[in-house]
């Protein structure tokens, strides 16, 4: 580990206004001392600006002196806390000030901290390197705990481009820090072995270095001024961090949990030792504990008898060897003793829900039985019953009543039990015995040892009594659908477990039962408001809410919001009963109610067929193009209608390319009354006319018309207070035939290439339109499009910029391998100034369409001006080498561009690893002469080497030179590739 490994990472880009860390954006969070620290170091990083207006590293000055050590003292005040320090700077910051330090500590430059005889240093010396290097191995362990992501605010370009910055310089010190993790350990591991008092510096001890160069550590050589940390202090905290990079490392390794367990153990022993006379040794004991714990789990053996008496190592081992019967056991006993924090028990189901839905079925009982532990031992402890259980439960048998039984007689000591324990057992017991149907479960229950100890001779004679006589409570005389409602409902229970029941349930006839005992025990409640995730379109809304019987209204809004639930997470099965049921009940009493759940299935059966058949391209039922053909023209008055339903029935059409019926057989007053048929028709008639631009231009130029009106800003003038007139423009225009949300709302919902390469090319050509353009878009089929606009002012281009970027993005969702539209994502990242995408998907644009380059590029792909700006973008990211090689790929070669680009010297790119990539004897020959003139004879010797290839020489067919040129196209093309992939 170099002394100053991380330097290059800090001022590696000397923009104008750039600092070496963007930590700006974080100072409003900052504590003032740790701020100041921040403040200091950028002040300290800012470039300079030399009088030829060129950005240089920030100078060696003394005014830049003095504000690392102004930095460096904040930290000495703050005691070098790495605790402190890390919570409060960014990891770019924190290194820049741990690099000051080893600077100022005098660390022997030029040399590896693993190289360092610490014993033989100054005691701050050594003591600045054990800082690095902790902090090193604290921020690997750090970076692999998943983070919050902060939720972010209104975008800002200039904050979202530090942000980037920060995160690329951080993931770029973490992968340095992680290359020379084993060389930290080593230096840890090696302070371990001093046993002797360390030095960390102060505030005094930094004055006097500035004071008195010559001093290396404060007074003397063997200096001890400074803030002194004793051995033990430094064992503790060093074998603490140990421990959590090698516990981190067990994760591929489990052989190094071993020595997680050792370290951490003795970390436990200091700190027991020491108690609270610790200084400077800040370790948190929670945390340190939790680690010991699962070191004993992970370290032991299954035959380990040690450590049987540990529940944790029991379990693990059981989950590990698939002993599931022993598993069980294990949490009856702990039902007693209650060693098992409720997290951990929960953990464990949820590892065993997952194993079950993995496909192994044998898990479904032990998944009941562990449930059932847990359940009692919520009941036990005055915690509600987990959901898993009311799952679970809702087809109860007789083994399952036999193990619950069991499970409560292990959980409670009668004789030792307080009464409040009784009397939760005993409400547990009634409560499931009111919850079931079946009378011989629940005498099962009634007649168990446990039950008759709990309750007294009255209340079981009551709640017997109870079960006998229950019967249906519901008036069905006035039932509006009699299939419906003929089957005879269940007996009631605890109003909140039924509603509990009811939110759960997606079976139609299990939720009508619910509401009918719920309503035949209050009248009061109105029951479609019990869940805040039950939504219905509010056009449907009052519809429903305005039936008159309360238990009709209920289960029709329910089901009807369940439905529209399971449609949306795409459980269209569920759904399908669910609107059944519904338009089964509302057939007789409502027509309107029942042509709204026609609309709706006719939707789900869309849904249906697009996430099913139609993947693989297998075309819809004629019954369901008749079908939305139907919707399309139904002219029944009074229906409430969703939106969304006419944009799929459009879509749909035009996914499956019935332009036909767009075209020629749609209604002509459907076309004035629907805005989605009217710009459905228009694409459909665009895209059946093209290839041919002539004939389609006219069609072309209606669509052009409509969408430009859409994107058009509404412009209204506003006198104000102080009697000046000021512009205000409205981005949603109430001019076009829809909002512009509502129009790529639309057109995210197509799946048709050719349609969307039109709708792609249309905004695109509105893009380039805009008169301050400084970089067209290339797009398919774009000379359809008118080439002006009468009123440009009118035009909201943001918009149309946003619009582009987000159909583009939506468009390599449905096809990733399209090279036109890899293009104009390409050119979207060119036209906005982030090169190094631009060449990824100019890259990959070719990529697909020649087989990974070993293909020809067709050249309507790869045309001059795509050329044009890959070698842009490589200039600007300095690669001048990728440069020459792209001007060889032009049709006339560019050599006053290639020369230009080979004379820089300060290039980010392989440079002469490059040169068996060029055929043009020319840019060899001159790369010849530079390399003379410069001195470089290896390169000039590389570049010779290159030219005297028998392929180049002039004297060859011109197929073999092609074949040559080609070959290289083809290799430095791929390397590029794997470069920007």
């Amino acid at each position: 580990m170099s002394l100053l490994p991380l330097r290059p990472f800090l001022p590696s880009a000397h923009e104008p206004g750039s600092g070496p860390f963007p930590a700006r954006i974080t100072h409003a969070t900052h504590p003032p001392p740790v701020q100041l620290i921040v403040q200091f170091l950028e002040q300290a990083s800012k470039p300079s600006v030399n009088e030829q207006n060129q950005v240089q590293p920030p100078p060696d000055n003394k005014r830049n002196r003095i504000l690392k050590l102004l930095a460096l003292k904040v930290a000495a005040h703050l005691k070098w806390d790495l605790d402190i320090l890390e919570k409060s700077l960014s990891v770019p910051v924190l290194n820049m000030l741990l690099n000051e330090l080893l600077c100022i500590s005098k660390v022997p430059p030029g040399t590896k901290h693993v190289d360092v005889d610490l014993a033989s240093l100054p005691p701050t010396t050594a003591m600045a390197i054990l800082l690095y290097n902790r902090w090193a191995i604290r921020t690997i362990v750090q970076s692999s705990f998943p983070v919050k992501q902060v939720k972010p605010g209104p975008p800002q370009l200039n904050v979202m481009n530090q942000m980037q910055q920060e995160k690329e310089l951080t993931e770029n010190i973490l992968k340095v820090l992680k290359e020379q993790a084993a060389d930290s350990i080593l230096v840890l591991e090696g302070a371990l072995k001093l046993n002797k008092d360390l030095y960390v510096h102060t505030i005094r001890t930094l004055d006097l270095l500035a004071m008195e160069p010559g001093m290396v550590n404060g007074e003397t050589e063997s200096s001890t001024a400074g803030l002194k940390i004793s051995a033990e202090e430094i064992e503790c905290q060093v074998c603490y961090d140990l421990g959590a990079i090698y516990f981190q490392q067990g994760s591929t390794n489990p052989a190094v949990h071993e020595n997680a367990k050792e370290k951490f153990f003795r970390t436990r022993e200091l700190i027991a030792k020491n108690g609270s006379s610790s200084l400077h040794c800040s370790i948190d004991e929670k945390r340190l504990a939790g680690y010991c714990q699962a070191c004993e789990v992970l370290t032991s053996s299954s035959d380990d008898s040690s450590l049987q008496a540990s529940p944790y190592s029991q379990i693990h081992n059981c989950m590990k060897s698939g002993n599931y019967q022993d598993l069980v056991k294990i949490f009856l006993e702990d039902n007693l003793a209650l060693s098992l924090p409720v997290q951990f028990r929960q953990s464990v189901l949820r590892e065993l829900f997952q194993k079950a839905q993995q496909g192994n079925d044998a898990l479904d009982e032990i998944c009941f039985k562990v449930c059932a532990c847990n359940t009692v031992c919520d009941v036990m402890q005055g915690r509600t019953i987990d959901i898993h259980f009311c799952q679970l439960f809702l087809k109860p048998s007789k083994e399952k009543i036999d193990f619950l039984l069991e499970v409560c007689s292990r959980s409670i000591n009668l004789e030792n039990a307080s009464e409040s324990l009784k009397r939760k057992m005993a409400a547990f017991l009634k409560n499931l015995c009111l919850g079931l149907e079946d009378l011989q479960l629940v005498f099962m229950i009634s007649s168990h040892e446990l039950f008759i100890k709990l309750l007294k001779d009255d209340e079981r004679k009551l709640l017997i009594d109870q079960m006998r006589k229950r019967s249906p409570r519901i008036n069905l005389c006035t039932k509006p659908v009699t299939s419906f409602y003929d089957i005879p409902a269940s007996a009631s229970v605890n109003i909140g477990q039924l509603e509990h029941q009811l939110i759960l349930s997606v079976d139609p006839w299990r939720i009508r039962q619910i509401l009918i005992e719920l309503h035949g025990m209050t009248s009061e409640r109105q029951f479609w408001t019990i869940s805040n995730k039950w939504e219905v379109p509010n056009v449907y809304g009052n519809v429903i809410l305005g039936i008159k019987d309360n238990l009709t209204r209920d289960l029709v809004y329910i089901l009807m919001a369940k439905g529209l639930h399971c449609s949306a997470i795409k459980d269209f099965v569920h759904a399908k009963q669910l609107f059944a049921a519904c338009l089964e009940l509302v057939t007789e009493f409502s027509p309107k109610l029942r042509q709204v759940m026609l609309n709706e299935m006719l939707l789900l059966d869309i849904y249906t067929h697009e996430a099913g058949a139609g993947v693989s391209g297998e075309r819809p039922p004629s019954d369901l193009i008749s079908r939305v053909r139907g919707y399309l023209e139904m002219r029944v008055p009074d229906i409430p209608l969703r939106q969304v339903i006419a944009e799929e029935c459009v879509a749909f059409l035009l996914n499956w390319r019935e332009n036909e019926y767009l075209t020629m057989q749609v209604p002509l007053p459907l076309v004035q009354t629907n805005p989605y048929v009217k710009l459905g028709q228009l694409l459909a008639a665009t895209c059946k006319e093209l290839p041919g631009p002539k004939e389609s231009r006219r069609t072309a130029k209606d669509l052009w018309e409509v969408v430009v009106q859409i994107c058009s800003v509404s412009n209204q003038h506003k006198r104000g207070n102080d009697g000046r007139v000021s512009l205000i423009k409205h981005r949603e225009s109430t001019l076009g035939i829809m909002y512009r949300s509502e129009l790529l709302s639309f057109l995210k919902k197509l799946r048709e290439p050719l349609v969307l390469t039109t709708i792609l090319s249309l905004f695109v050509k509105l893009h380039n339109v805009r008169e301050d353009i400084v970089n067209d878009i290339a797009a398919e089929y774009i000379a359809i499009w008118p080439s002006s606009i009468p009123n440009l002012q009118s035009v909201d281009f943001e918009a149309v910029a946003v619009t582009v970027k987000e159909l583009v993005s939506y468009a390599l969702t449905i096809n990733s391998n399209n090279h036109f539209w890899l293009i104009i994502q390409a050119d979207i990242y060119f036209a906005t100034n982030q090169y190094s995408a631009a060449l990824h998907y100019y890259l990959q644009a070719g990529a697909v369409c020649s087989d990974f380059f070993n293909k020809m590029v067709p050249p309507d792909v790869y045309t001059d001006q795509v050329i044009k700006r890959m070698i842009k973008c490589c200039s600007l990211l300095n690669c001048h080498t990728q440069v020459a090689i792209l001007c060889q790929f032009l049709r006339e070669v560019d050599y006053k561009t290639a020369f230009k680009a080979l004379q820089e010297q300060n290039s980010h790119d392989a440079m002469d690893s490059y040169y068996d990539y060029i055929w043009d004897v020319t840019i060899l020959e001159y790369l010849t002469y530079l390399h003379h003139k410069r001195g470089e004879t290896d390169k000039r010797q590389i570049a010779i080497k290159a030219i005297g290839q028998t392929e180049l020489n002039a004297s060859n067919p011109e197929e073999v030179l092609q074949l040559a040129a080609q070959r290289r196209k083809k290799k430095f093309l791929q390397a590029m590739a794997k470069l920007y992939f």
